[in-house]
């Protein structure tokens, strides 16, 4: 039976109702709520960058390619969330939803609520964030 939950009531669930048929609707809405929010900032800062205020001032200029930088820096980082929604979207659309991708253990309500795109369980994610450490302190 579903039931509506909120982010209280998630947290106080049994583990039964882990991604039951209300948990995966409440994520749901969650995550488009946040495609929602994204995709807004993103044309905001679109309608932003494409109209550059008139300049003169050297140091005024280069402040505002600066702030530019660093607005495409979020956008692109923006664009990269929104991928990640539409993953986890499918997977709630599919049931895979709120489990790991590589143990396939539940990723945990705390963490979802907190990253709702989270395709990890902590233990993995944080396994696969030292073998980066690793990795690129090799290199140089």
């Amino acid at each position: 039976m579903s039931q509506n939950y909120t982010k209280e009531s998630i947290l106080e669930a049994s583990e039964d109702s882990y991604m039951d048929e209300g948990q995966l609707a409440f994520f749901k809405d969650m995550l488009e709520t946040l495609k929602d929010s994204t995709m807004s900032h993103i044309e905001e800062m679109k309608a932003s960058l494409g109209q550059p205020p008139e300049i003169n001032d050297e140091v005024d200029r280069a402040q505002y390619e600066e702030e530019s930088r660093l607005s495409l820096r979020i956008l692109d980082r923006e664009r990269k969330l929104l991928v990640k929604i539409d993953k986890s979207l499918r997977r709630i659309a599919d049931g895979s939803y709120g489990y790991c991708l590589e143990t396939d253990e539940p990723i945990g309500i705390p963490r979802l609520l907190i990253r709702p795109v989270s395709e990890y369980c902590a233990d993995v994610k944080q396994i696969n964030e030292g073998r980066e450490v690793h990795f690129f302190s090799q290199r140089k």
